[in-house]
């Protein structure tokens, strides 16, 4: 693409999302299983994965990306089976802050799609994810691509929709992400939500957050 497309799209983009109802920026969750917050119950259940491996997952957890999830994984299961495995079991990736080695462990996506996803980066919403990318599969696919990824919220602006989106955040803790607006700094989100939660679940959180 041209430097004026890499430069004009994002201003255009953002016009016309300013205008779209808001939707929620981590994509609907059709059945997968977040490691960070499942069960040992839950974690038994995902094919391929042995009692070590659960175990190894319960005691690392919370992970702040799914290559360092991938680290334990790969220890336990041969590739042959990780398409099993994370067709179950799997952590958010942000479409924007995301390795090309995060991206391949997404069943079904090949090299092609590796480029699509990021031929449209930066990503400022979630909508513009789906439209992108609905250019090449159909609705079925792009529903089940979009539960593996997300795009971070403004922490000054994001809807209620939004911020219950991220995984993990219920009614209570979304109160509270709003009870101090506006926020300054990440240092500020920290602190704030700290009262609240431990600073592994804070480091958690802030995956999905920023301040623009």
């Amino acid at each position: 693409m041209g430097v004026a497309y890499r430069i004009l799209m994002p201003l255009f983009l953002g016009l016309l999302l300013l205008a779209a109802p808001s939707v929620a920026q981590v994509g609907e969750n059709l059945g997968l299983i977040n490691p960070n917050l499942a069960s040992a119950d839950e974690l038994a259940t995902v094919p391929a994965l042995n009692r070590a491996a659960v175990e190894e997952i319960l005691a690392g957890r919370p992970f702040l990306s799914m290559l360092a999830f991938h680290e334990i994984v790969e220890e336990h299961v041969s590739e042959s089976a990780y398409d099993r495995v994370y067709g179950a079991l799997w952590i958010p990736i942000d479409l924007n802050d995301v390795t090309n080695e995060e991206i391949l462990l997404i069943p079904g996506v090949g090299n092609r799609m590796l480029h699509e996803f990021e031929e449209y980066r930066p990503y400022i919403a979630l909508l513009q994810f789906h439209r992108e990318i609905g250019k090449y599969v159909d609705d079925e696919e792009l529903a089940r691509l979009a539960q593996y990824v997300y795009v971070r919220i403004d922490l000054n602006s994001a809807s209620q929709e939004e911020i219950l989106s991220i995984p993990g955040v219920g009614p209570r803790m979304q109160h509270e992400f709003e009870e101090y607006r506006p926020y300054t700094a990440m240092a500020q989100f920290s602190r704030e939500i700290g009262k609240y939660v431990d600073d592994e679940e804070v480091n958690r959180l802030a995956r999905y957050v920023e301040i623009r």
